[in-house]
């Protein structure tokens, strides 16, 4: 599935100014379609589960434990994983006044404000709902930005938190983790069963598993990808100024291609909740990778600029 770059609706909403910001509808639409179908993909394979003979009780068990934890606990397992420690007002002046200002603009109330302690540049958000939400930023990020360029970021994060797209990646994360346990699970006792018949149903939950997964992911890269265009152009119309947020997309990008490849590695599991991907190299596997190219979204900040500009 591909999804558009920017479409022309989001654009003319974009160039109405600040006042009329707020969820990006192209984005709600491809969040609600794919929910569908990896919905509909999930009931298919459950469907599977029961046919082969597994038992329906220990499925809803696992599946409901492995959902409650993440939604309510995957979040704060990442962050303590990557060290990431909210910060007062007193310890980072500039990054809570910036988080003030935007989220009054935004009518959001104010998120967790949290520093990860690393020398890579980069900023995320994380939360279930708007009023459970952390942003954070690095220190490498807070030490090489400019207000205007931090503001741009901030302000990109706090757009994914009026989409609500980091709960929708949450949950739509849901079937592809549960898909790949039941897999792994499959592959490590598969070969215990003597009958005939047995092996066949666990043969063909082995392929049923790899078609969800594959699915899973694939719609998940789309709707990543797409909504980081929908939060750089929330970003743009927040602040008014696109070419700040070009500006600190192309210090992040340039500096993180420098960073030892072991902390790449360390926050690679958090990448696709960056604003910038923490990879090492680029590749092949690029093209399904979970953040737009560079390049492009460039492109569609300059777009907006010219807009924004003719707007004015």
């Amino acid at each position: 599935m591909v999804y558009a770059v920017c479409d022309n609706q989001s654009m003319a909403t974009a160039t109405r100014g600040r006042t009329s910001f707020g969820k990006d509808t192209g984005l709600q639409a491809r969040m609600l379609l794919t929910m569908f179908l990896l919905g509909l993909v999930y009931v298919v394979f459950i469907g599977v589960l029961f046919a082969a003979g597994a038992g329906a009780g220990l499925i809803v068990v696992v599946a409901v434990v492995l959902l409650l934890i993440q939604l309510f606990a995957s979040d704060k397992l990442a962050m303590a994983t990557m060290g990431v420690k909210e910060v007062s007002p007193a310890q980072e002046p500039e990054l809570h006044g910036i988080v003030e200002r935007l989220c009054v603009q935004a009518d959001l109330p104010k998120p967790r404000v949290c520093v990860m302690e690393t020398s890579m540049p980069n900023a995320f958000a994380m939360g279930r709902s708007q009023k459970s939400t952390t942003v954070c930023a690095t220190r490498g990020i807070l030490d090489m930005l400019s207000p205007p360029e931090l503001e741009g970021v901030m302000a990109h994060e706090l757009t994914h938190v009026i989409n609500r797209d980091v709960m929708v990646m949450t949950l739509a994360s849901f079937f592809a983790t549960l898909a790949s346990m039941i897999l792994q699970f499959a592959f490590f006792f598969g070969g215990g069963f003597g009958n005939r018949e047995e092996e066949r149903d666990i043969e063909i939950v082995v392929l049923v598993s790899m078609l969800v997964y594959a699915i899973s992911f694939l719609l998940l890269r789309a709707l990543s990808r797409y909504r980081e265009f929908a939060a750089d152009r929330g970003s743009a119309v927040l602040t008014g100024r696109p070419s700040a947020l070009a500006s600190a997309l192309i210090k992040i990008s340039g500096t993180i291609e420098r960073v030892p490849r072991d902390d790449l590695r360390a926050a690679e599991g958090m990448s696709a909740f960056f604003i910038v991907p923490a990879r090492a190299k680029k590749s092949l596997l690029n093209l399904f990778a979970d953040h737009p190219p560079l390049e492009q979204r460039l492109a569609a900040l300059q777009r907006l600029e010219a807009q924004l500009q003719g707007a004015a």
